[in-house]
């Protein structure tokens, strides 16, 4: 192993800038003549525009334009759109109602944008705004996922009954004869609670127009610019897309919320060249809270059938998903392909039907938060799962050995179209079990209760899809675009390397780990590799970070075009040491001549490619690759997380005493930003199921949870000393045989966390585990134990 290369816990380069206050983020760049943007948003929920009186504002100091809908329409500038179509089980397409900029004859939750304030300042947008004068016509709104479909609100005109679609995966009738002959029936209603993204930058955009080219350029804190640049021109209609140019410098995290297309960077890209200056706007946290896409928010009915020996037989899942005001960019995909698709677990199901019913309501979008529909198919999955060895009164470690697939049995057909192509679930059990010392527990608890408290164990063996994925597939499904990935390798003269990546990171520490691919294939010393990303004009055209894909994906391109580059190097090492293409081998950075001494560097042969005299002529000079990787398969990421918790009776409130997660990532490139990655994930997990909760008022529609003063973010000190561990088993579907880690902490946490707390107090109950909602739980069961 290369010191620097694949399997190094090589320090993250890029941390260098981040930790000095050098980090280069979208609010960090000024173009000259800037103007500044601020947003006109709805204060109802739900309500029709009759009229919007911008004279007053349109004279106050310092404005320079006010736009409203009307203004885009004008300019034929279409709406956003969904980019994965779904077609209701009837065969009849998703109800796509219209996603304007700027509201256009209706508002349609609260935080809808109304207009858009350009000015020389941001205070003078920001008080030209107030002077905006909108007649509204407050119209009945309907915020609850389970009640969408029958209140009297109607969101969308298209969308009879506020239903998007009916949409179902499985064998039914196979399903049901399984549940026909169950011996036992586990039955759960399951709310998966709404969650906001908060990532530490908030969105921000600027609009730059060049009247010499005709061309725009957008910079903005994208997950994927090419995707962003691709809407903007064939669907919205900003430019063409050689006239527009997309830049996502440094991103401070997103976890899905910056893979979207938003108004705020159409509109301010657009502005530019109405007012004739570039145009910048940064959100605030408010603004984050209002109008960033949510997360999650399913309501569900599922059942688990058994046999008398404890296995499983059959899976019935009924899911209302709640998608919000309007079609964010993937919102359609995340209850349907990449939620039901995951339904089978770890586990030898052999039937399984699933039917999810997506809903409009007077709520901010929602779509893909860290983990995607693989999240809330766990949950479902593994509190099942535990609930029902409970009721079978069997030791729930055993009870998902007796089910779990076996090594022999891959690849691995569910019955919910995906095959697995590889994985040892008991391995990574057996791990957890040994750094949890699950033998020892009963110990534990009874020493907890000789200090009256409550102490809970709980498991969650959890898979995703992940490495997104096969473009034939996925273009089956729905998908509007194939997701492959690029990648670029450039020598420089001197031996150095440039990286162009279609990947984007904010926060995964692809700088590092893509250096490390290097590294070890060609033999240039990572800190000699420098990685590029996030550029429309420099990168190409690529589709970005999300789903964990940019190893699996955006690294095997890497690895492809370093296969071109050393089979050029090849030729060019022969003609200099006068030898045969066939005789040359390449390893550890060195061309050698088999069977002899002679040798030369890769760095000696990138010189020599720029500073040719006596090529063959059929020899390119330079030495400079390209690459397209299309994977043949996802990814299949697995393991288990162990939870184990202490409650207070009196209080409710829960402590996290021991925290183990073992994980099959396939072949690690980087250690110690792995255990990073799932250090993060399970904080996320274990903020949605303690404590974050995103409320919205029944009546109104308002936003009660809209600050930090009402939505609980985990902090450190709710967080237990992790535990981790790895298990391998090495992907057979991409040439690095990785799989990916940047969801799983997130994925599995928390019915891992839930099934702890519900083991404590010994009744059910929905997250978030607040202290007042675990008293109050405990106080129901008391009374329904008494009731009996």
């Amino acid at each position: 192993m290369a010191p620097d290369g694949i399997g190094a816990p090589l320090r993250r380069k890029e941390d260098q800038r981040f930790l000095t206050g050098k980090g280069h983020y979208t609010d960090d760049i000024n173009r000259p003549g800037q103007a500044y943007a601020y947003f006109l948003r709805s204060p109802h929920a739900h309500a029709a525009i009759r009229g919007i009186d911008k004279g007053a504002a349109e004279s106050a100091p310092g404005v320079l334009g006010i736009f409203t809908g009307e203004d885009l329409a004008a300019d034929k500038i279409g709406g956003l759109i969904c980019g994965w179509m779904i077609h209701s089980k009837d065969g009849s397409p998703m109800k796509a109602g219209p996603h304007p900029a700027l509201a256009q004859g209706k508002v349609r939750y609260v935080g809808d944008h109304v207009a858009l304030i350009v000015a020389e300042t941001y205070a003078q947008a920001k008080d030209a705004a107030e002077l905006i004068e909108v007649d509204y016509d407050v119209l009945p709104a309907v915020v609850s996922t389970k009640d969408a479909r029958s209140s009297t609100a109607l969101v969308h005109d298209e969308a009879p009954a506020n239903t998007v679609f009916e949409w179902e995966l499985g064998n039914q009738a196979e399903t049901e004869a399984a549940f026909a002959s169950a011996h036992h029936v586990t039955k759960l209603d399951i709310v998966n609670n709404r969650l906001v993204p908060n990532a530490i930058e908030p969105r921000a955009a600027i609009g730059d127009y060049d009247s010499g080219s005709d061309g725009f350029t957008l910079y903005t804190t994208s997950q994927n610019p090419h995707v962003a640049r691709l809407v903007l021109s064939a669907f919205v209609g900003i430019a063409p897309e050689h006239k527009l140019r997309v830049i996502a410098p440094d991103v401070g995290g997103g976890f899905g919320s910056k893979i979207f297309i938003y108004a705020e960077e159409t509109a301010c890209v657009w502005a530019a060249k109405k007012v004739g200056r570039p145009v910048k706007w940064t959100g605030d946290r408010s603004e984050a809270f209002l109008a960033d896409a949510h997360g999650r928010d399913h309501v569900t009915t599922a059942q688990l059938a058994m046999d008398q020996d404890g296995r499983i037989t059959g899976m019935k899942v009924h899911t209302i998903a709640n998608l919000g005001a309007y079609l964010s960019t993937f919102s359609s995909c995340v209850p349907t392909y990449l939620y039901a698709t995951l339904l089978s677990g770890q586990y030898a199901i052999p039937a399984i039907h699933a039917e999810v019913d997506a809903v409009y309501t007077n709520t901010a979008p929602v779509d893909a938060y860290r983990g995607a529909g693989r999240p809330e198919a766990t949950y479902v999955v593994e509190r099942l799962v535990e609930t029902a060895a409970r009721e079978m009164k069997i030791d729930p470690a055993e009870f998902r050995r007796r089910n779990f697939i076996r090594p022999d049995q891959y690849p691995y057909q569910t019955p919910v179209i995906l095959t697995y192509d590889c994985g040892n679930y008991e391995a990574s059990l057996d791990k957890a079990l040994e750094l949890a010392n699950y033998a020892d527990f009963p110990a534990r608890k009874a020493e907890s209760a000789s200090r009256g408290k409550l102490r809970g164990i709980g498991f969650s063996s959890y898979i995703e899809a992940c490495g997104l994925a096969p473009s034939a597939a996925v273009g089956s499904l729905g998908a509007g675009v194939g997701l492959w990935e690029s990648a670029k390798i450039r020598f420089n003269p001197t031996g150095n390397v440039l990286v162009y990546t279609g990947s984007h990171s904010h926060g995964q520490g692809h700088e590092t780990t893509f250096s490390q691919l290097i590294s070890t294939q060609l033999g240039v010393p990572a800190d000699q590799v420098e990685v590029i990303h996030g550029d429309t004009e420099k990168t190409p055209f690529g589709m970005g970070t999300y789903g964990s894909r940019s190893l699996a994906v955006g690294g095997s391109a890497i690895h492809k075009a370093a296969e071109k580059i050393i089979a050029k190097g090849r030729k060019i090492a022969a003609h200099l040491m006068e030898a045969a293409e066939a005789d040359i081998e390449f390893k550890d950075g060195k061309f050698t001549v088999a069977g002899t001494d002679k040798a030369k560097t890769i760095q000696e042969v990138a010189f020599s490619a720029y500073v040719p005299h006596n090529y063959p002529t059929d020899l390119e000079p330079g030495l400079e690759e390209s690459a397209f990787y299309d994977p043949v398969n996802f990814t299949f990421p697995a393991g288990t997380q162990i939870c184990e918790v202490e409650i207070d009776p009196d209080t409710g409130g829960v402590e996290i005493v021991n925290f183990v997660a073992v994980d099959d990532f396939g072949k690690i490139i980087n250690p110690m930003i792995v255990e990073g990655q799932v250090h993060g994930g399970i904080a996320q997990g274990i903020g949605q199921a303690l404590l974050e909760n995103c409320v919205y008022d029944p009546e109104s529609g308002q936003l009660l949870t809209g600050s930090y003063m009402d939505y609980c973010m985990p902090r450190a000190d709710n967080l237990p000393s992790f535990k981790v561990g790895l298990t391998e088993t090495a992907n057979p579907s991409n040439p690095l045989g990785v799989k990916g880690c940047g969801e799983a902490g997130a994925i599995a946490s928390p019915p891992a966390v839930m099934n702890a707390v519900t083991d404590a107090i010994g009744v059910d109950m929905q997250m978030p585990a607040t202290p007042d909602r675990v008293w109050n739980a405990m106080q129901q069961g008391r009374m329904a134990q008494a009731a009996e």
